[in-house]
C-alpha cells in the first residue's frame, strides 16, 4: 500500500498495521523513516518544499513495491511519503517490509527506498535559513545505486 500525503505519518501505527497483515507468518519486519536535513551544512536548511506528480508518483511506488515482492520473498509492504512544506527535522518517508526472514525484508526495504528516490516524480526544493530557495538536483550516486539493484 502507499499513500502520498501532506499530513505527518505514525510510524509505530504503521509498522503494527503491516504486521496485522500476516499474524503468526511475520518473522521480519524492516522499516525505515527518512527525515529532512541540512543538504549543505554550511546553510542550514529551514524547509524541504515537496512537489509530485498526484497518480503517477502512486502508481510508480506501487510498481516499485511489486517488483520487490516479485525479486524477495516477502509478505507485504507500506510506503508513505509526504508532499507539501516540512521543516527541517520532520519526517518525510516511511517505508517498510514484512517477510518470514530478515535478510529478504532488508534487501527489499533498500530496494524500495534507493528506487524511489530516483524512479517516484518528486522535486524538492530547500529553503535556506537565510530566505534562499535552491532546487535539490539528483545525486549520481542515488543514480548509480539504483542501477546496481538494476544489474543484480
Amino acid at each position: 500500500m502507499v499513500t502520498v500525503q501532506e499530513a505527518d505519518f505514525n510510524a509505530q501505527e504503521l509498522i503494527q498495521q503491516l504486521y496485522d497483515q500476516h499474524p503468526g507468518h511475520t518473522g521480519a519486519l524492516l522499516s525505515f523513516i527518512g527525515y529532512v536535513r541540512d543538504y549543505q551544512p554550511e546553510h542550514p536548511t529551514e524547509a524541504l518544499i515537496l512537489e509530485h506528480y498526484p497518480g503517477m508518483c502512486e502508481r510508480e511506488i506501487e510498481a516499485l513495491c511489486t517488483q520487490a515482492k516479485e525479486r524477495w520473498d516477502i509478505l507485504a509492504t507500506r510506503v508513505v511519503h509526504r508532499v507539501g512544506t516540512l521543516h527541517r527535522d520532520e519526517q518525510i518517508v516511511f517505508v517498510a517490509v514484512s517477510s518470514i526472514h530478515r535478510g529478504e525484508a532488508f534487501k527489499a526495504c533498500e530496494y524500495i527506498i534507493d528506487a524511489l528516490k530516483t524512479r517516484a516524480p518528486f522535486w524538492k526544493r530547500e529553503q535556506l535559513q537565510d530566505g534562499q530557495k535552491i532546487w535539490v538536483q539528483q545525486h549520481e550516486s542515488d543514480a548509480q545505486k539504483t542501477a546496481l539493484w538494476d544489474n543484480d
